[in-house]
C-alpha cells in the first residue's frame, strides 16, 4: 500500500493528538452505530460500514489499526472479512463480534487470527480493555516489520551479511519461497553460503520446529550414499548390521538440503526422484512403504546447463527440483559487502577466542578489497579467523594477512609457500596447510585432496572439524 507506520495507525487530530483509526463492521444498524458512538467518546476515530464487502473497501482506503467486525454478516462474514484482511492489511488487528458465544465460533475465530472475540450485548469495560491491548499489539507489529526492513536494508538477512543489490535479490527471494512447500533449488560457487541459504528457507517456512536435516552428497561414497539417504534394514548388504534410518525419515516434518546433487550417481537420482513424486520409499533391503512429509533444498557449485549437457544432473529431477531457484553471487561480483562481512566476522571471532580487535587498518582493508576470493565468503571467514588468531595488537593490519594476498592474486600452488609463525601448534599448521590449499584450488575439493595426498573424506572430515 505504500503507507508509513504512522499513516497505518492514526491520524492528527486538530487538537494535536494521536487518534488510532477504528473501523467497525456490522449489520445490524444500532449496534454499529453504538460501537462508533461508544469508541469515537474515547478518543478514536471511527468508520463504520455495514457488511464485510464495504467493511474491506473502506479498510483499503482508511488503513485502520483496528477492525471490529460481527461473525454473522450476509455476503462477506466476519471470518471471510478476517482472512480478505490479512492478506491486504497484515497489521490490521480484528476483533470478532458475536451473538453466538460458542467454543466453536470463539475457536474458529482465534484459529484463523482474530486478535480476540467479544459476545453481544458487549461488556464496555471488557471492549474498552480489549481495544487498547489490540491496538498496543497491532503496533507492536509494525514496528517489529520496520525494524528487520531496516536491518535488512542496513545489514542482512537472518545470518546472511551484505546491502548490495545482488544479495537484496537474494533476500527478496528467500522471503518468497520460505513459506511455501516448493522444492527450491540453489546455485553458487564453493564458499557463497548455499547450506546458508537453506537454513533459512527452513527458518522462515511453516516447518521450523521440525528438523533440519544436511547431507553433502559429495563427501560420502556412492556406495553408501543410498543407505545415507534411504536408509537400510539389517542385512540388506555386507556390513549391515543393523537397521539404519536414512535421511528421509530422519527430515520428515522438516527440511531435507541435498547439497552437490549433482555429485549422486544418475541411479540414485532417479530413485531420489520417484521418492519426491510419490512421497514414499522403501529402505534398502526392506519391503514396507514408508511415507514422508519433508521440503526438499538442493544445491550445486556446477553450471546448470552444462551439469545437464554432460549427464551430471538428470533433466527430470532438474525439473522436479526447480520449481524455484535461487544463485547466489560470488563475493567478487559483492565487493561493496566486505567490509560488513569483515565486522561481522571479527565480532564473532573475537567472543570465540577472546580478543578485543576494533577493525583493521587502511592497508589491510586495501588488501582485502583488491583480493579476488576464489573460496568466497568461506575463504574471507577463514583469512578473517587467522588474522584474530595471529594480530598482537587491537587493529588488523596487512601484516596479519595470509602472504597470498599481500602479494596480490593467489600464486600458483606449486611456487605457493605457506608461512608459519614460530610457536604455531601442529593442529593449527595442518589447519592452515588445508586452507590455504583448498583456497589456492579455487576451492575444488577434488583438487585440493589430490594436492595434499588425502582422500576427499579426510578432507571433508577436517573441514567439518574447522567448521569451514
Amino acid at each position: 500500500m505504500g503507507a508509513s507506520t504512522w499513516d497505518y495507525n492514526c491520524r492528527m487530530s486538530k487538537g494535536g493528538e494521536v487518534r488510532a483509526r477504528i473501523l467497525v463492521a456490522d449489520d445490524d444498524e444500532a449496534s454499529r452505530r453504538g460501537l462508533a458512538t461508544l469508541l469515537s467518546g474515547w478518543g478514536y476515530e471511527v468508520e463504520d460500514a455495514a457488511d464485510g464487502g464495504e467493511a474491506l473497501e473502506k479498510a483499503k482506503a482508511l488503513l485502520p489499526a483496528l477492525v471490529v467486525a460481527d461473525l454473522i454478516m450476509p455476503g462477506q462474514d466476519g471470518l471471510e472479512l478476517l482472512r480478505a484482511l490479512q492478506a491486504e492489511l497484515p497489521f490490521a488487528v480484528v476483533i470478532i463480534l458475536t451473538g453466538h458465544g460458542t467454543v466453536e465460533t470463539a475457536v474458529s475465530a482465534m484459529k484463523e487470527g482474530a486478535y480476540d472475540y467479544l459476545t453481544k450485548p458487549v461488556d464496555v469495560a471488557r471492549l474498552r480493555i480489549l481495544v487498547a491491548k489490540a491496538l498496543e499489539k497491532g503496533e507492536a507489529l509494525r514496528e517489529m516489520a520496520l525494524l528487520r526492513r531496516r536491518v535488512k536494508q542496513v545489514w542482512g538477512f537472518g545470518k546472511f551479511v551484505g546491502r548490495s543489490p545482488a544479495m537484496q535479490e537474494v533476500y527478496r527471494l528467500v522471503e518468497l519461497a520460505a513459506p511455501t512447500a516448493a522444492s527450491v533449488l540453489v546455485t553458487g560457487e564453493s564458499g557463497t553460503g548455499k547450506e546458508l541459504l537453506a537454513r533459512s528457507l527452513h527458518d522462515g517456512s511453516p516447518r521450523q520446529a521440525g528438523p533440519f536435516v544436511a547431507v553433502n552428497c559429495a563427501a560420502i561414497p556412492e556406495t553408501l550414499l543410498e543407505s545415507e539417504i534411504f536408509g537400510h534394514e539389517k542385512g540388506a548388504f555386507t556390513g549391515a548390521l543393523e537397521r539404519r534410518v536414512g535421511c528421509f525419515e530422519l527430515a520428515h516434518g522438516g527440511t531435507l538440503f541435498l547439497d552437490e546433487i549433482a555429485e549422486m550417481a544418475a541411479a540414485t537420482q532417479a530413485k531420489f526422484l520417484r521418492i519426491l513424486e510419490e512421497g514414499s520409499f522403501r529402505r534398502l533391503g526392506g519391503k514396507t512403504e514408508i511415507t514422508v512429509d519433508i521440503r526438499v533444498v538442493a544445491a550445486t557449485n556446477k553450471e546448470l546447463g552444462q551439469a545437464l549437457k554432460d549427464g551430471a544432473l538428470r533433466e527430470d529431477l532438474y525439473y522436479r527440483l526447480n520449481v524455484f531457484s535461487i544463485a547466489l553471487p560470488p563475493l567478487r561480483d559483492r565487493a561493496g559487502d566486505i567490509p560488513l562481512l569483515v565486522d561481522a566476522f571479527l565480532e564473532e571471532f573475537n567472543a570465540k577466542y577472546d580478543r578485543h580487535i576494533r577493525s583493521i587498518d587502511e592497508g589491510a582493508r586495501a588488501i582485502l578489497e583488491r583480493h579476488r576470493w576464489p573460496g568466497n565468503v568461506r575463504e574471507l571467514r577463514n583469512t578473517i579467523e587467522r588474522a584474530v588468531v595471529v594480530c598482537d595488537g587491537d587493529l588488523v593490519a596487512g601484516r596479519h594477512l595470509p602472504a597470498d594476498l599481500v602479494g596480490g592474486e593467489p600464486r600458483p600452488e606449486r611456487s605457493g609457500a605457506v608461512v608459519l609463525a614460530l610457536g604455531t601448534t601442529v593442529d593449527a599448521a595442518e589447519r592452515e596447510l588445508i586452507l590455504r590449499t583448498l583456497a589456492s584450488a579455487n576451492d575444488n575439493k577434488t583438487r585440493a585432496a589430490e594436492i595434499l595426498g588425502i582422500s576427499l573424506k579426510t578432507l571433508h572430515n577436517k573441514l567439518r572439524r574447522y567448521g569451514a
